[in-house]
C-alpha cells in the first residue's frame, strides 16, 4: 500500500518530502525570534554600562567645578540623575569616594544604576550597574567665601 502511494505521488511530480519545510519554519522560528530577543536584551545591558559610565564621568566633572563640597555633590547628583532618566528604574545613587575637596586634589565619584536587562523577554530581573569616575580640582578656582 505504501509503495503504492510513494509510486502514485512520483507520477504525479510529488517527492515523499513535501510539507517538510512548512515544520522546519514552524519549529525554527520561534528559535530564531528567541535568539534575536536575547541579542535585544543583552545589547540593552551594553547600553545601560555605556550610559551609567557617561554619567559617572558627567558627574565627577560637574562636582568638580564648584566651589564647595556640598554643592559639589548636589550638581553631581542631577548631572546624573538627567543623564539616566531613561535608563535607571529608580533615581541613580551618586556617592563621594574622594576625600576631602581643596584645590588641586580629586573629586571622585561613583554612579550606581538599577536597570531592567532582560525586560523584552518577559523577565523581571534587574541588574546593578555600578562605574566609577575622577575629575581633577582646579587649583586656580575660587575659594568658597
Amino acid at each position: 500500500m505504501r509503495s503504492w502511494l510513494r509510486n502514485r505521488a512520483r507520477r504525479a511530480g510529488r517527492s515523499g518530502d513535501q510539507g517538510i519545510s512548512t515544520i522546519e519554519v514552524v519549529i525554527l522560528a520561534p528559535v530564531m525570534i528567541l535568539f534575536i530577543l536575547v541579542l535585544v536584551a543583552f545589547g540593552q545591558l551594553v547600553d545601560g554600562r555605556g550610559a551609567v559610565d557617561s554619567a559617572a564621568r558627567d558627574a565627577a566633572r560637574a562636582g568638580s567645578l564648584q566651589r564647595d563640597g556640598g554643592t559639589a555633590m548636589r550638581q553631581a547628583q542631577a548631572a546624573a540623575e538627567a543623564d539616566l532618566a531613561d535608563t535607571c528604574l529608580d533615581h541613580p545613587t551618586v556617592t563621594k569616594t574622594s576625600a576631602g575637596f581643596e584645590a588641586g586634589g580629586l573629586f571622585s565619584v561613583d554612579v550606581t544604576c538599577t536597570v531592567r536587562g532582560f525586560g523584552v523577554l518577559g523577565l523581571n530581573i534587574k541588574n546593578t550597574i555600578t562605574a566609577t569616575s575622577a575629575s581633577p580640582l582646579d587649583p586656580y578656582r575660587r575659594a568658597a567665601p
